[in-house]
C-alpha cells in the first residue's frame, strides 16, 4: 500500500537537498485540511522555505517559488520566506491559511516567531474580498446547472462561512469546516437549522462520491450561496481599508531568523543535515 505521509517527507527532503534550502513550514492547504476530502482527493502540500542568509544579500533577484510536483495524488509547491512575509504584510488570506493549517507536515523552530509577527497583519478587507470573490466565481462558474459537483458547493460554502466568521470574530477564520459550522445558532436568521442539516447531508454525500461526479442541486444549499454572495458583495465593498502599511515587525522577524541562522551555529546544523551546502 502506498505510504503518502512517507512520500511527502521524502519529497520535502529532496527539495531541501536539490535547492539547498531549509523548509520552515510545510502544511496541507486543501480539502484534507478543510475536513471534507473525497475518496480521490489529492494532497495539497504548501511550504515556506529559506535560502542561506547570504543569498538574501544580492542585487539580482532570486527565484522565489519552487514548483515541485503536480499529479493526481500530490500537489507540492512552496514560496521563499521573503515572498511569504511580503504576502503576510498585504494580508494575503492564502498564506494566512497556511499558517493556520491543522495538518502540519514539517515545522522548524524558527517558524513560531515568524508566525506570531505575520498574524498581526491580518486584514479584514483583504480576507472579505478574497473569500467573497472565491465564492462568487464558484457560484457563477460551476453551480448554475441542474446537476453540480458537490465539491464545488464547498468552494462556495466555506469562503462564505469564513466571511461570516470575520464579521463575528474579526479574526483569521479557521481552516476546518467543522469549526466554521459552529457559527450556526438558533437566533441566526440565515444560518438556519434547515441549512445546517442540509450541509451535514452534503458532507456525508461528498465523502462517498468521486470529485468529478455530477449530482442534483440541493435547494437549501444553493439558495444560501446565492443570497449570501449578494450580501457579502455589499459587506466586502463597504469594508474599510485596514491594511497595516508598516512592515517593521515583519522586517524585524526576518532579520532575526537570518541572524539566528548565520550567527548562532544553526547554519552548521543545516550543512550537517544536507541543507545550505
Amino acid at each position: 500500500m502506498r505510504d503518502i505521509q512517507k512520500e511527502i517527507q521524502e519529497n520535502l527532503d529532496a527539495i531541501e537537498e536539490r535547492y539547498k534550502v531549509k523548509i520552515l513550514l510545510a502544511v496541507e492547504s486543501g480539502s484534507r485540511a478543510w475536513g471534507f476530502a473525497s475518496p480521490d482527493s489529492d494532497y495539497d502540500v504548501r511550504f515556506i522555505y529559506m535560502h542561506r542568509p547570504e543569498e538574501y544579500l544580492r542585487i539580482d533577484p532570486m527565484k522565489d517559488v519552487i514548483e515541485w510536483q503536480l499529479d493526481e495524488v500530490l500537489d507540492i509547491n512552496g514560496w521563499d520566506l521573503r515572498k511569504a512575509l511580503l504576502a503576510f504584510g498585504k494580508g494575503n488570506p492564502n498564506v494566512m491559511e497556511w499558517a493556520n493549517s491543522p495538518i502540519i507536515y514539517r515545522k522548524a523552530s524558527e517558524w513560531d516567531d515568524l508566525r506570531t509577527a505575520a498574524m498581526h497583519y491580518f486584514s479584514e478587507k483583504s480576507a472579505l474580498c478574497h473569500y467573497y470573490g472565491t465564492a462568487n466565481s464558484t457560484l457563477h462558474g460551476f453551480l448554475n446547472g441542474d446537476m453540480v459537483r458537490y465539491k464545488k458547493y464547498f468552494y462556495a460554502l466555506r469562503p462564505l462561512l469564513c466571511c461570516r466568521w470575520i464579521e463575528r470574530y474579526h479574526s483569521v477564520p479557521p481552516m476546518e469546516f467543522e469549526k466554521l459550522l459552529d457559527l450556526f445558532g438558533e437566533t441566526d436568521e440565515v444560518l438556519t437549522q434547515e441549512l445546517y442539516e442540509a450541509i451535514q447531508e452534503l458532507l456525508r454525500r461528498k465523502a462517498e462520491t468521486e470529485e468529478k461526479d455530477l449530482n442534483p442541486q440541493m435547494p437549501a444549499v444553493i439558495s444560501f450561496i446565492r443570497e449570501e454572495c449578494l450580501r457579502q458583495k455589499q459587506i466586502s465593498e463597504a469594508a474599510l481599508d485596514d491594511h497595516c502599511h508598516d512592515y517593521a515587525e515583519l522586517n524585524e522577524a526576518f532579520r532575526k531568523v537570518l541572524v539566528r541562522c548565520q550567527g548562532d551555529g544553526s547554519g552548521d546544523n543545516f550543512v550537517s543535515e544536507g541543507r545550505f551546502r
